[in-house]
C-alpha cells in the first residue's frame, strides 16, 4: 500500500485541510510533515467548521492516526489548546502521535520573530510572528530544542542556555529587548512533559513498519510550493520545505515508498504576506474574490492578496512535486464572472515566459499574459457529478486541466465535506 503526498500548489490556502479530511476516512495515518502553527487548515463537516494550525486533519477522522512528524516545529502551548479545543467538541485526539525528532518553539524565538519582522519596516517577510522561522535558523545552526530534550532537564538547560547565550545579546544591543530568563524558559517547557510524554515515539519507525504492514499513509504538507523555503519565492518564503521533496525529510519515509504526489490548486489564485504575485488584483474584482471566497488567513485573520489562475506556476508546481493528481477548489467561487481569466504565460521586457522565470528579478516584473474563458451563472454547490456542472464550468476545467501538468482528480464546489466531485479515484 501506498505513502501518498498532498501538498499545496499555489502560495497556500488552497484548501488542503479539506482535500485532506477527503481522504481520511481512506487512509490509515496523516502526517504533518513540516511547518508549524503559521498555517491553518479549515475544515467544514456537517456545517460545523474546524480550524486547525499544528493537527494534521486527519485528526477529525475516526479511524486514521494522526502523526506530527520530525519536520514539524512545535509551540506546546498552541498544540494543547488545540487538543483541548477538539476535546471540548468531542473529538477524539487520544490517537496522536509526535515525533520525538520535532522541535519545539521557545519563547525567546516568538520574541525575536516578532522584533525582527518590526526592524525590517519596509523589507518584511510577512511572518505570523510565531517563532516558526527562528527555530528552524536554530536547527540548522545546531543549537535548537528538540521534543526528546525535555525527558533530561539537565540536557534541556544546557541547550536553552546555549542558545540564550547570544540570543538574549542580540536582544538586549540591537532590539532594546531583554530576553526571558533561562530558568523561565526551562520551566514554561517542562510545565507540558507529563502531558506530552505518552504521545511520543519514533515516528519514521512507525511509519515505516505501517507502510510495511501495508498500511496507507498520507503526508501532509503546510504552506505550499511557492512558499517552500528552496523552490518558492525567495525570501518571501517559510523556513521549511513545503514541497514533495520535504515530505521525505519531513518524515522519514524514504522516496521509493511514495506512490502518488497530489497538489492541490484553488480555481483562482490568492497569498497572504509580502512577496511578487503576478496576477494580483487590486481593484474591484480582486474584493468581489476576496469577499466571495472568504479568504482571510485561518491563523492571522489576515486579508489574502486575490488575482486569477496563474497556469504557469501550476505547471512549475506539477514539474517540482511530480505531481500525479490535481485537486481543484473553490471553483463555486466563479460562478457569476462574465468573463474568467487565465495567465497562460508571463511577459518581462517584451519576452515571452510559458514556464517559472529564473530569477527574483524577472518574476517580480511578470505581467500576466491572459486568456479569457465564459463564465457561468448556475448555482454549482449542489452538484455531486462532473456532468451536473453547466457547461462552461466543465470547460473551465478541462482547459486548466490541459494547461497545468497533471490531472485534475477532484473538483470542490463549496466548503463542506460532501461538496466534492471525484473525477478519479485519489486512494
Amino acid at each position: 500500500m501506498p505513502a501518498l503526498v498532498l501538498i499545496g500548489a499555489q502560495w497556500g490556502d488552497e484548501g488542503k485541510g479539506k482535500a485532506t479530511d477527503q481522504l481520511g476516512g481512506r487512509v490509515d495515518y496523516v502526517v504533518k510533515f513540516n511547518g508549524g502553527n503559521n498555517a491553518g487548515h479549515t475544515v467544514v463537516i456537517g456545517g460545523e467548521t474546524y480550524a486547525l494550525h499544528l493537527l494534521p486533519s486527519g485528526i477529525l477522522s475516526a479511524g486514521c492516526t494522526p502523526v506530527i512528524a520530525n519536520g514539524v516545529v512545535i509551540d506546546l502551548g498552541v498544540l494543547f489548546t488545540e487538543i483541548d479545543g477538539l476535546e471540548a467538541r468531542g473529538t477524539d485526539t487520544s490517537k496522536l502521535v509526535v515525533s520525538a525528532n520535532a522541535h519545539v518553539i521557545p519563547s525567546y524565538n516568538r520574541v525575536l520573530d516578532k522584533v525582527t519582522e518590526r526592524f525590517l519596516g519596509s523589507r518584511k517577510i510577512g511572518t505570523t510572528g510565531r517563532g516558526i522561522g527562528p527555530t528552524y535558523a536554530d536547527k540548522m545552526n545546531r543549537v535548537g530544542i528538540r521534543v526528546q530534550d525535555l525527558f533530561d532537564e539537565k540536557i534541556l538547560r544546557a541547550k536553552v542556555e546555549g542558545a540564550l547565550e547570544l540570543k538574549a545579546q542580540v536582544l538586549l544591543k540591537v532590539y532594546n529587548r531583554k530576553a526571558p530568563a533561562v530558568d523561565d524558559v526551562v520551566e514554561d517547557l517542562l510545565s507540558y512533559v507529563d502531558r506530552l510524554r505518552p504521545m511520543v515515539a519514533d515516528t519514521g519507525l512507525l511509519l515505516g513498519q505501517a507502510l510495511d504492514a501495508g498500511k496507507t499513509v498520507l503526508l501532509e504538507g503546510g504552506q505550499a510550493t511557492l512558499l517552500d523555503v528552496d523552490h518558492g519565492t525567495y525570501p518571501f518564503v517559510t523556513s521549511s520545505n513545503a514541497t514533495s521533496g520535504g515530505a521525505c525529510t519531513g518524515s522519514g519515509i524514504a522516496p521509493n515508498r511514495i506512490d502518488k504526489v497530489i497538489a492541490v490548486v484553488k480555481a483562482y489564485t490568492t497569498r497572504v504576506g509580502e512577496g511578487p504575485f503576478p496576477t494580483e488584483l487590486l481593484d474591484d474584482a480582486g474584493e468581489k474574490l476576496r469577499a466571495d471566497g472568504h479568504e482571510y488567513g485561518t491563523t492571522t485573520g489576515r486579508p489574502r492578496r486575490c488575482g486569477w489562475y496563474d497556469a504557469v506556476i501550476a505547471r512549475y508546481a506539477a514539474r517540482v512535486n511530480g505531481v500525479t493528481d490535481f485537486v481543484l477548489t473553490k471553483l463555486d467561487v466563479l460562478t457569476g464572472w462574465d468573463k474568467i481569466p487565465v495567465c497562460m504565460a508571463y511577459e518581462v521586457d517584451g519576452r515571452r515566459f510559458d514556464e517559472m522565470p529564473m530569477t527574483q528579478t524577472d518574476f517580480h516584473h511578470a505581467v500576466p499574459v491572459y486568456d479569457y474563458f465564459d463564465g457561468w451563472t448556475e448555482d454549482i454547490t449542489s452538484a455531486r457529478t462532473f456532468e451536473d456542472l453547466p457547461k462552461n464550468a466543465q470547460l473551465y476545467i478541462r482547459a486548466l486541466e490541459e494547461m497545468s501538468g497533471a490531472p485534475f482528480s477532484s473538483v470542490g464546489v463549496g466548503p463542506d465535506r460532501e461538496q466534492t466531485l471525484e473525477l478519479r479515484p485519489l486512494v
